[in-house]
């Protein structure tokens, strides 16, 4: 398991970061799991807005850096600056289950997230493990304000489930972050003199942290390796050299890594575990220099965890050929684990090698069958199939994995197989598009969404407690969503909304065009009749979104795609005085108006037929 923690201290992603992840040596091979925690990524107002519509660049850039190294994200977790994301090689995913997240703020006395902690939680093998990110208060002399703030994080994160309901009953946690522990007594003289002539060692006995982990009861059982790289902070920003502002901040080691393994006596039950259960042992701990966009230098380290697995079969465990030649090859066969929670909103997806997290798949099929229950209970297989549309054309590598609504987590995966199938299809021509089907119009949907979906955390996730500002605080402000994100469900559905070819969210065409657009719709049918009779369906205001969810339950819509439930719709953001002006003016043109909330008055003017609402 590497574990990474950088204070990015807002700055934009560098453009490499193989060293940082330690992708560069032949470590990669043995990582597992790779855990990194960042505080101070920019949390400015506009960029939280961006960040809330598209994954943040930090994100990204990891997904897009560990992804060739067959690295899946599992989790993440955002608290305003602070983020954790944590990898796993993808044939891990089914023994990583019951994955929860949290955050505590501490900041403004409990009120701001620019201080505080944030946690992933899983079981690994059938042995539950935490990581935790924190950003603890700065200054030397808030030593005691960082102990408080840490003991709070631990008292107020609580998981479901009787595993492991605190931070402390994880079998092995990893705590990390921007500590700002800092140098005791020493002058700033010294303590640089001590770093140019390589004697950190005189250095540690007057560290906080080394200080608080032999007197602070809340520290008891905390374990790390030797400091044998320089003081991480503070740097000038794009240089390796000690702060030389006004200032003049002594160097410290504020950013750390460090580990707790469940002490035996409280096992489960009271019971006191077998020893060597499980061993931790740190290989590498290490600060990257290289890297200077930030006043805070990375700190990365490798751990080599051994236990005993609990789990010798992933809860679904699916059967495929080694090459699919032919569409009606497409079939796939499984079996789901004794025990198993199976939903009707499971899925299979169908990922090339190399995807980045579960909802990055190139075709999905629902894993439904009339006897599934029969089949968990009886141990059979069930089957599914793959349509001719849904498959991918030419040559390529890919893995099936199941998904499970359940646990939000991908349950059974197979070996890479390949897909060799020709690349165009006979008969197909530009002139077909008027009378396509609807599964054709969701293949091209498919396609624009399928090369980097924006959802980090797809799916059901399980929402953290986090109470950072979100877009319902913004209550000047009308969100127009597509036509395609109407009746949104919050399930994992697949994508079969019906939504106008061609149609263009939030803008008013001329009386003519939408007249031959309204013509286009009717001719293909995929203008239902309840959508033309409540144009109000298609404006909500954030105060009341209860408006979107009565136009979905008004117009029962095809199910959705899974991958578009951790996304927000296409947004246009108008102040109410520009929104109700145009309104005004479309009244006025002869425009079919619509309806602001549930309370405003019905239209007046019926739309004309054939138009769209």
């Amino acid at each position: 398991i590497t574990v990474v923690t950088w204070n990015v201290g807002t700055a934009m992603p560098p453009n490499d970061v193989t060293s940082l992840l330690h992708l560069n040596t032949g470590e990669t091979n043995d990582v597992d799991m790779i855990a990194i925690g960042l505080q101070e990524v920019n949390s400015k107002i506009n960029k939280r807005l961006k960040d809330a519509l598209f994954t943040d660049q930090w994100s990204e850039l990891f997904m897009d850096v560990l992804s060739p190294f067959h690295f899946v994200l599992v989790s993440t977790v955002r608290m305003q600056g602070v983020i954790l994301l944590v990898f796993a090689k993808y044939y891990h995913l089914p023994f990583l289950q019951d994955i929860q997240t949290d955050c505590t703020r501490t900041g403004l006395g409990g009120y701001w997230g620019n201080k505080g902690g944030v946690s992933v939680r899983l079981s690994i093998f059938g042995h539950m493990v935490c990581f935790l990110n924190c950003h603890l208060p700065a200054h030397l002399e808030k030593a005691e304000q960082r102990k408080e703030d840490f003991a709070t994080i631990l008292h107020m994160q609580q998981f479901e489930g009787r595993a492991a309901s605190g931070i402390l009953d994880h079998d092995l946690v990893f705590w990390f972050g921007d500590l700002n522990f800092r140098i005791e007594s020493l002058d700033i003289r010294f303590v640089k003199y001590a770093i140019d002539s390589n004697i950190l060692s005189q250095l540690w006995e007057k560290d906080q942290l080394n200080i608080a982990k032999s007197t602070w009861p809340v520290l008891s059982g905390f374990q790390e390796g030797p400091l044998n790289f320089p003081p991480t902070f503070k740097f000038d920003v794009g240089t390796n050299k000690y702060d030389s502002s006004a200032k003049k901040r002594k160097p410290a080691w504020t950013d750390r890594i460090l580990w707790k393994i469940k002490s035996p006596s409280t096992g489960a039950g009271g019971r006191r575990p077998s020893r060597g259960v499980l061993s931790v042992s740190q290989l590498c701990y290490c600060s990257h220099m290289e890297y200077t966009v930030s006043d805070h230098k990375p700190v990365a380290a490798i751990f080599a965890v051994q236990f005993a697995s609990k789990a010798d079969k992933p809860p679904v465990e699916i059967y495929v050929a080694d090459e699919w030649i032919r569409p009606e090859q497409a079939v796939v066969k499984y079996k789901m684990a004794a025990g198993f929670h199976r939903s009707s909103w499971d899925w299979i997806g169908l990922y090339r090698v190399g995807f980045r997290h579960p909802k990055d798949y190139v075709s999905y099929v629902w894993a439904r069958s009339d006897d599934g229950e029969r089949c968990v209970e009886k141990q059979l297989c069930a089957q599914v199939m793959f349509s001719e549309e849904a498959l991918p054309k030419g040559k390529g590598e890919y893995i099936l994995g199941y998904y499970s609504n359940t646990s939000s987590s991908i349950a059974g995966v197979t070996e890479p197989f390949q897909i060799s199938l020709p690349s165009s299809e006979e008969g197909s021509s530009p002139t077909d598009s008027s009378g396509s089907s609807s599964e054709e119009e969701d293949d091209s949907t498919l396609v624009l969404l399928a090369p980097k979906s924006r959802s980090p955390s797809p799916g059901k996730m399980k929402r953290h407690r986090s109470r950072s500002p979100s877009l319902a605080k913004f209550q000047g402000l009308i969100l127009r969503p597509s036509s395609r994100d109407r009746g949104t469900s919050r399930s994992p559905s697949p994508q079969s909304r019906r939504g106008l070819p061609g149609d263009i969210p939030a803008i008013h065409l001329p009386q003519e065009q939408m007249g031959r657009r309204g013509s286009k719709a009717k001719e293909s049918g995929q203008v239902s009749e309840s959508q033309e009779g409540s144009p109000g369906s298609f404006y909500q205001t954030v105060r009341e979104p209860c408006v979107a969810r009565r136009a979905a339950a008004e117009n029962p819509l095809p199910r959705a795609d899974p991958r578009n439930l951790g996304l927000l719709p296409a947004l246009r953001l108008e102040t109410i005085d520009q929104a109700m002006g145009r309104r005004r003016e479309s009244t006025d043109q002869g425009y079919p108006c619509r309806r602001m909330s549930p309370t405003s008055p019905p239209c007046s003017t019926s739309p004309k037929e054939g138009s769209s609402p």
